[in-house]
Order: C-alpha cells, then sequence, then structure tokens
C-alpha cells in the first residue's frame, strides 16, 4: 500500500489542528473560569469564511481583509478561537477601564482578564503548531468574519482564526 503526500499532509494538518485546540483549551484560565470555544473549519465553512472576508473588504476598505482571505483560500483548514467575554469579579482590577465589574456589566465592557484568557489561548495553540513545522498565523480577519456568520453558535463577543498549511512556501510569507 501507498500512501501519498497529499492525504499524508491532510491527516497530519487535521492531527495537529485538534492538538492546537486541546493546548488552547488547558492554557491557564484566569479564576479557572472555562470561556473558550474552539473548533476547526474546513470546505464549504472555510470558503463562507473567504468570501465574508472579501466582503468585509470590499464594504470597509480594509484591504488587509481581501489580503488575508488570498491566505485562507491557500491552507487546508483553519482553527478558530472565541472567548465568551464576561467580568471575572476581581476586586480591585479596572483594566477594561471601567470602575468595576458591574459598571463593565452594565455598559457593555470587555473583561481584560476574559480577553487575556483568549491570548494566552491562542498563544498555545500556535506554538503546538509551530513544534510540529505547520505554517500559521492568528488572523484578526478570520475570527471578524466568523463573528458575522454567527458560525460560534455560543455567546462569543471576540475571536481569531489560525489558518494552517503544510506547502512547499508558507502563503503566510511574503503577503501583498
Amino acid at each position: 500500500m501507498i500512501i501519498q503526500s497529499k492525504e499524508i499532509e491532510q491527516r497530519a494538518i487535521e492531527h495537529v489542528a485538534d492538538l492546537m485546540c486541546v493546548a488552547a483549551r488547558t492554557a491557564p484560565k484566569g479564576r479557572g473560569i472555562d470561556n473558550l470555544v474552539v473548533m476547526t473549519v474546513k470546505g464549504r465553512t472555510k470558503d463562507q469564511l473567504v468570501e465574508e472576508m472579501k466582503k468585509i473588504a470590499q464594504v470597509s476598505g480594509a484591504q488587509f481583509f481581501e489580503r488575508d482571505a488570498k491566505c485562507l483560500e491557500k491552507t487546508q483548514l483553519a482553527v478558530l478561537l472565541g472567548q465568551k467575554v464576561k467580568p471575572m469579579g476581581v476586586q480591585p482590577c479596572g483594566y477594561c477601564g471601567y470602575a468595576n465589574c458591574k459598571e463593565n456589566t452594565e455598559e457593555s465592557g470587555m473583561c481584560a482578564i476574559s480577553v487575556g484568557d483568549l491570548g494566552i489561548a491562542l498563544g498555545s495553540a500556535v506554538s503546538v503548531a509551530a513544534q510540529h513545522h505547520v505554517d500559521n498565523r492568528i488572523m484578526f480577519s478570520i475570527g471578524r468574519a466568523a463573528l458575522n456568520l454567527d458560525i460560534f453558535e455560543e455567546d462569543v463577543k471576540i475571536a481569531y482564526g489560525i489558518p494552517l498549511s503544510v506547502s512547499g512556501k508558507s502563503p503566510f510569507f511574503d503577503r501583498a
């Protein structure tokens, strides 16, 4: 039996994506509260993200959405990490810019500790990709498109995407 390169690479990239999701889940969380939502997308769902990113670029004029959409098109899949941003009740804090968690909630603010948890999870996830030599890049634009399309079924307020690629040249290098 012969297993060709494309099949090997697809299986490997899916395995690495799974490991990235595990690393994100087990990353430290403020007060031990886990408000992280993780998933992988490929195929039709990934294509919908690409189209939404292009639409955002056209409507907003933010051309980096178009650039990032072109990168995502070249990849096999993406890992999405989203955060249900809820005040953590740490006193005293004020990192969110409000006097306390009650004021933050009343003003629909974002808890800085909760947002920080997402950043730690992203770092844990991409470290796994790097350890396995899988090309990747954290992209705000993919997360924004995912939120626009309501891909997260839960109350996620902030998200990022990490497209993954196994190819002879990283699509995330020399982006124009």
